[in-house]
């Protein structure tokens, strides 16, 4: 079992930053790390993952104003966000995931509020 725990939102002036950080209670070492985010009334999407061999994905959305890390040493994945916009507003997840041997392991944080103003 991983906990996860996801900090650093808060509210933004539009063309600002924010780094949100996700604490894994363990070794997530060869997890594929995401974020994930929510915004009032809409489906969770994919904002970006990366890999344990730190290939990463983004959302088209936010290409080129996000980056995605991790340090396995911290047992910490982090989110950089530049250029921020108010469509960004949104409730943000970090989530674990593998599959091993036949078996999902997927694991979500709590979520952290950001708010991005205009």
């Amino acid at each position: 079992q991983v906990q996860l725990q996801a900090s650093g939102g808060g509210l933004v002036q539009a063309g600002g930053s924010l780094r949100l950080s996700c604490q894994a209670s363990g070794s997530v070492s060869i997890y594929r790390m995401g974020w994930y985010r929510q915004a009032p009334g809409k489906q969770r999407e994919l904002v970006a993952t990366i890999t344990s061999g730190r290939s990463t994905t983004y959302a088209d959305s936010v290409k080129g104003r996000f980056t995605i890390s991790r340090d396995n040493a911290k047992n910490t994945v982090y989110l950089q966000m530049d250029s921020l916009k108010s469509e960004d507003t949104a409730v943000y997840y970090c989530n674990a995931y593998r599959f091993l041997f036949g078996r999902e392991y997927d694991y979500w944080g709590q979520g952290t509020q950001v708010t991005v103003s205009s």
